[in-house]
Formats: structure tokens, C-alpha cells, sequence
């Protein structure tokens, strides 16, 4: 076993004994975690994962987003606000993780993970230990966490995927998006087979097209990878979309009575009743990093 994999262990085992003081009236079971992601990019998995922020707040929900997206993180511009910290602050500067939550429309937090994601990777023991017991206290204040991922197949966005119990999987009808959304699951099949994988269509011209697309990629998925997906629902084009990224505005505050705003209320409802199903077995975000932290440990270690 490396010296790594031992000193990440020991500093897990230290702060799950030690008692996290949250503020007052705080939950104090998990957050649920919810990894959203895709196989390309374009096809509009943060527009989806802001407005599905949004509708899960206006259900009464705590919501925290965090942006992972190492390459093109953008939660911040369609939530039209500039975040001033990002997750380096709080392992480089001293900035508790409740310090750095920005806050958008209808009360939605969000945090820009920025460099910080990448240094997770090069942190010393006494840094490590300071970053698990900070990002533990969103599970104090947050009832639902969404990690908006990169698109593709690469180690950061696999890493991130695979410390998720739920992964939320978001592609468009188009051919080359079925393919690349294939591609991933796949990548995550080969890592576990037993992966939870939940589908969204976006930009359906019609509800015919969206089950048409779910349909065949959940035919291949269950014949070569032996996956079964779950429709959380669909999204339909509309030009309010671009509109409202134009503006700078999620479009279910910017038109709530659209088709799309509909469509998303309509899955915020399913995501819901998940969580309400498996509320108990929640272990919140400081598992979740837990897992990223050890992933490829184990491989390492045969």
C-alpha cells in the first residue's frame, strides 16, 4: 500500500471521529450528491444543470452547485454572477468552504472549483486534512449538491463520475452526441457495470424524438454493456433557450411558463422522489471526495 493511500486514510479516519460544527437548524444526515455529465460538448448540460438547480430551490430544497468543469466552466455565466473565490482559496488561503459559496437566483449556491480541482492531486497531508473537514460542512447546509462536470471520457471527468452514486447523463438526439454519450457510458461500465446512469435528452424537437433517442441508446447499453438506463425526462428546443443564455438568465426565471421550464419541472419532480426513496443511504459530499481522492489508488497499490 502507497504512503499516499495510507496518509488519506488516516486523515479520513480522523475527520469522520471529530464532530463538524454546522450552523444552527442545519440538516445533519448527507447531501445528496448528483454528478451531471456528458459524452460531448454543446450539447447544453449546464444550461440544464442551472435550471435544474433552480426548480429543485423552488421545490424547498438546499442547493449547492459546484463547477467542475476543468476546461470551459461556465455556471457562472449563465447564472449571470461572478464568483470571487474558487476551491484554491480554501486549500491555498485559508478560506473556510462556507466563505466561498457564491449565491444566484432563488437562494442556489454555487462554487467555481477553478485550479483548485487540479491541485487536489498535489496536496500535502495537513493541506488534505483542511480540505476534507472544510468541504464536509456543505453537507451541513445543503440538501442536494450537483457537480456540473467537463464532456468526454478524460481522467477528470471519469474521476468524478465514479465517486457519484447517481450520474446524470446529458446528450441530444444528434447522432454524433448518441455516440459520444454511448462512449462514456461505456467508460463507466468497464469501471462498474452496477454505476447508477440516469438520461436526459436535450434539444428535442418532440417528445417522439427524445424517447426515440433514450430508447436506442438504452438498446445498446443493455445488449453489449449490460446497463440499464434511466429516463429522467427531456428538453425541448426551443429558441427561449439561447435567449435566455444571451441574457445571462436561467431560462425557468426568465420564462416560466415555456415548454423547456415545464420539461425541467417535470424532471426536478423525478430526481425528488429518488432522493426521497434513498434518503437513508446518503453519505454526502465528504464521501463523495473521499472516493475521488482514492481513485486509482487501488490500482496503484496491486
Amino acid at each position: 500500500m502507497s504512503d499516499q493511500a495510507n496518509s488519506l486514510r488516516e486523515i479520513l479516519k480522523k475527520v469522520n471521529n471529530e464532530n463538524i460544527t454546522a450552523p444552527i437548524g442545519a440538516i445533519q444526515s448527507g447531501a445528496k450528491v448528483l454528478t451531471i455529465t456528458s459524452g460531448k460538448g454543446g450539447v447544453g448540460k449546464t444550461n440544464v444543470t442551472v435550471n435544474l438547480a433552480i426548480a429543485l430551490s423552488e421545490m424547498g430544497y438546499r442547493v449547492v452547485v459546484i463547477d467542475a468543469d476543468l476546461g470551459l466552466a461556465n455556471i457562472d455565466v449563465v447564472l449571470g454572477a461572478m464568483p470571487k473565490y474558487n476551491l484554491a482559496d480554501v486549500i491555498k488561503n485559508d478560506k473556510n468552504i462556507l466563505e466561498i459559496l457564491s449565491t444566484g437566483p432563488k437562494n442556489v449556491k454555487f462554487i467555481s472549483g477553478g485550479s483548485g480541482l487540479e491541485e487536489l492531486s498535489r496536496l500535502t497531508p495537513n493541506e488534505l486534512e483542511v480540505f476534507v473537514k472544510n468541504i464536509a460542512l456543505l453537507d451541513k447546509v445543503a440538501d442536494i449538491i450537483l457537480i456540473d462536470t467537463g464532456a468526454g471520457i478524460s481522467e477528470s471527468v471519469i474521476r468524478f463520475v465514479m465517486a457519484a452514486n447517481d450520474v446524470i447523463l446529458v446528450t441530444t438526439p444528434e447522432p454524433t452526441a448518441i455516440t459520444d454519450a454511448y462512449a462514456l457510458i461505456k467508460a463507466i461500465g468497464t469501471r462498474d457495470s452496477n454505476k447508477k446512469i440516469k438520461l436526459i435528452i436535450n434539444k428535442a424537437d418532440t417528445a417522439i424524438e427524445a424517447q426515440t433517442a433514450m430508447q436506442k441508446l438504452n438498446s445498446v447499453s443493455q445488449k453489449f454493456l449490460k446497463i440499464k438506463l434511466q429516463f429522467l425526462g427531456y428538453l425541448v428546443n426551443d429558441p427561449i433557450i439561447s435567449k435566455a443564455v444571451k441574457q445571462q438568465k436561467p431560462f425557468i426565471l426568465l420564462f416560466p411558463d415555456s415548454t423547456p421550464s415545464k420539461n425541467i419541472v417535470e424532471i426536478s419532480k423525478k430526481v425528488v422522489l429518488d432522493i426521497n426513496k434513498k434518503r437513508r443511504e446518503e453519505k454526502g459530499i465528504k464521501e463523495f471526495f473521499s472516493k475521488f481522492l482514492f481513485f486509482g489508488q487501488d490500482k496503484e497499490e496491486k
